[in-house]
């Protein structure tokens, strides 16, 4: 099958193409990038004017929860919630049930995304058996199964000597230990950022110091060993500045950010993002919205700033959704009790393009935080459009407005602050290994 791509603007950032050129797919793989214009006989073609062309997004952080929690989301669901939001590869954490801690299940992650899956799916497996913190998981035995890096996000590894032991290990496989930084002595009880909302609000608060106690000790482990550390969902200003310094000593950190703590603060809790209405007080449910309550928690406009800064300026690596669904029955609740997560697959693009519009990233710039950066990470042969390369194509469009609607999601859960929001940037086509898997 021949497939050429003509009339959208091209961006590259890994092979540096950025301007009018064609794409041309065969068997799957980039044949070759024409200049615009070029005829080419027996080919199918993708009329992308108006459109950026760019390779698939790949995302580091994302929850597809099954096995175990096929209520909230599946492998299917997921991928095709993927699909829709441009991306062409994820990587899904170990917190299924039973955990991703050996061999056997990242097995069976694999085949279920090979059998039902519709995007490329690259698991992390667990760093400690069960999540529990005590006891290495089998690494060696998860990185030959394919795994591609190792993390107990959704729990902290509060233990100190394990940190420093998975650093030393994963360092053999030159894989990165991907860190959940929450000390939860600190964050204990606390349901949203300890501030002045908080007070105000009367609910019980998780400190800045929190994150970064546990991002300060980690990079000095890293630095200890020698090793790949990776910062994932980072939230505030002092942990920005944690990340530039180490860097700046060549200790081998990378970090991302996620659309919901560049865009929102915690006075969303109370007053709701801009296009979107507060739920009313039901019985039993809570008088705020359960879909701003996140881990780690949005933060101050102060942090929200550091973490565009942060973007703009390279000391943060990547975009990550972080895509945590949970269904009704844990969002539907006092916001005390309500799970902690968001999904965001679906509406990552459009969050991103806002710092594109508001001129705090260039075009360029976010294609490199979704796609090569990201690839680099986590070691994917990926994120780039040269001759030879698998076809991971996104063509999307970023002027054409749209509104956030929920109802319309592919994930099976709809737990999002932004409903009902007015964006602009919609995916036209994600075309994976040469095959169109979504279009509009």
């Amino acid at each position: 099958m021949r497939l050429i791509i003509k009339n959208g603007h091209l961006i590259d950032p890994k092979n540096r193409r950025n301007g009018r050129f064609d794409l041309l797919i065969e068997e799957g793989k980039v044949r070759d990038i024409l200049k615009a214009g070029h005829t080419v006989a027996s080919a199918d073609v993708i009329d992308a004017k108006g459109c950026i062309v760019s390779p698939g997004f790949i995302d580091l952080h994302v929850h597809l929860r099954e096995p175990g929690y096929e209520y909230k989301e599946t492998i299917r669901s997921g991928t095709l919630a993927a699909a829709a939001g441009g991306f062409t590869s994820v990587c899904c954490m170990a917190n299924t049930n039973p955990v991703n801690d050996n061999a056997s299940i990242t097995e069976y992650i694999l085949k279920k995304a090979k059998e039902e899956g519709t995007v490329n799916v690259f698991p992390i497996g667990a760093l400690s058996r069960g999540l529990a913190g005590k006891e290495l998981s089998p690494m060696g035995e998860l990185k030959k199964a394919g795994c591609v890096g190792f993390s107990d996000d959704g729990k902290t590894v509060q233990n100190s000597r394990l940190m420093r032991l998975a650093l030393e290990y994963a360092k053999t496989f030159d894989a990165p230990v991907i860190s959940h930084a929450i000390c939860s002595d600190l964050a204990h009880g606390g349901v949203m950022h300890e501030g002045f909302v908080a007070t105000k609000l009367g609910l019980p608060g998780i400190p800045s110091a929190a994150e970064d106690i546990i991002i300060s000790r980690d990079i000095r482990l890293a630095e200890t060993t020698g090793a790949r550390l990776h910062i994932a969902h980072l939230s505030t200003a002092e942990g920005v500045e944690l990340v530039q310094k180490a860097k700046k000593k060549g200790i081998r950190v990378t970090a991302e950010a996620t659309p919901h703590h560049f865009t929102l603060t915690d006075e969303t809790v109370e007053a709701h993002p801009p296009g979107t209405a507060a739920k009313p007080s039901q019985d039993g449910a809570s008088p705020y919205d359960t879909n701003t309550k996140i881990m780690p928690p949005l933060r101050s406009e102060k942090d929200r700033r550091a973490i565009v800064e942060g973007l703009a300026t390279g000391v943060i690596d990547a975009i990550a959704t972080d895509h945590a669904p949970h269904a009704l029955v844990d969002k539907e609740i006092e916001f005390d009790s309500a799970a902690f997560g968001i999904v965001g697959l679906e509406t990552a693009l459009s969050l991103s393009l806002q710092l594109v519009e508001k001129k705090k990233l260039t075009m360029k710039k976010m294609v490199e935080l979704l796609t090569i950066n990201p690839a680099r990470i986590v070691g994917l042969k990926k994120g780039g459009l040269e001759p030879g390369a698998s076809a991971d194509v996104v063509i999307f469009n970023p002027s054409l407005s749209c509104k956030i609607d929920p109802a319309k999601f592919y994930s099976k859960s709809k737990n999002t602050p932004f409903g009902g929001m007015k964006v602009k940037g919609v995916v036209k086509y994600t075309i994976v290994g040469g095959k169109v898997i979504y279009q509009v």
